[in-house]
């Protein structure tokens, strides 16, 4: 049996995924990244082998491409891909039958709208302002002194939301700890920040061609409130994925290194 791998270095968090011939999903994982993208692509890897038993390096992997933020730094890919066609793949390979994404990775929002072979038909990227990324959401959880977890599920409760009208991150954080000293309902709060994250979403959505639906991918794609909130604001339903929504970026990596391989077999 021959492996493929995937390797997505991403800002905040790096994924593997490796893959056999079939193209079943074998093994996979998720670190936090560290500030050397070299150094994060070798501690996924090394994480990620040692879950097949039939190999031992990542130099064993059939073909094995590179994606994400830090993809350049990959050792041993064979390729490096670029994020925003490895997660249309991903989301090709787990729902052929999705057409849109909104990515929301640590530092910039993408929309991406997927062709029927898994290629990129158009996408367009929001990375001029962090506002609505996956650091934002780690700033918000900070000033509710909560998890992420925690904190992506406390806006589904509550029954209005409170505006947050700041859209730079440092901006809405103040704003946010002001609210809460106020003593305003903090359900409340977070659903305003879900809303006004939600409607940043919106251009990016219909930049993808979203018209009845659309998937998230990357951390934020677990948030359950963001969710809910962008069915509200863009009136669509989100598809959630069957495989972690995190994972569509090395998933896809490894897909494209399957048919790589396959194809010089």
């Amino acid at each position: 049996m021959k492996y493929y791998g995937g390797c997505d270095v991403g800002s905040t968090f790096t994924k593997a995924v490796i893959l056999d011939e079939t193209g079943k999903m074998v093994a996979d994982t998720t670190l936090r990244s560290k500030i050397d993208s070299r150094a994060s692509a070798t501690l996924a890897m090394e994480d990620v082998i040692q879950k097949i038993p039939e190999i031992t390096r990542a130099e064993e992997l059939d073909y094995l491409v590179g994606t994400g933020y830090g993809r350049n730094k990959v050792p041993f890919a064979d390729e490096n891909i670029s994020e925003i066609s490895c997660h249309a793949m991903g989301v090709h390979v787990t729902d052929p039958m999705v057409k849109a994404i909104i990515d929301i990775g640590g530092q910039d929002i993408k929309g991406i709208e997927i062709d029927t072979d898994g290629t990129v038909k158009t996408f367009a990227m929001n990375d001029k302002c962090a506002a609505g990324t996956g650091r934002f959401y780690e700033a918000m959880a900070r000033s509710f002194e909560m998890t992420l977890t925690e904190f992506s599920n406390l806006s589904l409760t509550a029954k209005n939301a409170i505006p947050i009208t700041a859209q730079c991150t440092v901006f809405a954080e103040s704003e946010v700890i002001t609210l809460v000293g106020e003593g305003k309902p903090m359900d409340e709060i977070a659903a305003g920040i879900q809303m006004s994250v939600a409607k940043r979403c919106f251009v990016m959505a219909k930049k993808a061609g979203a018209t009845d639906s659309i998937t998230l991918t990357g951390g934020c794609a677990k948030n359950a409130g963001l969710k809910k909130a962008i069915e509200q604001v863009l009136k669509i339903k989100v598809i959630e994925l069957k495989t972690d929504p995190q994972l569509m970026g090395a998933l896809g990596a490894a897909e494209f290194a399957r048919k790589k391989g396959l194809g010089r077999a």
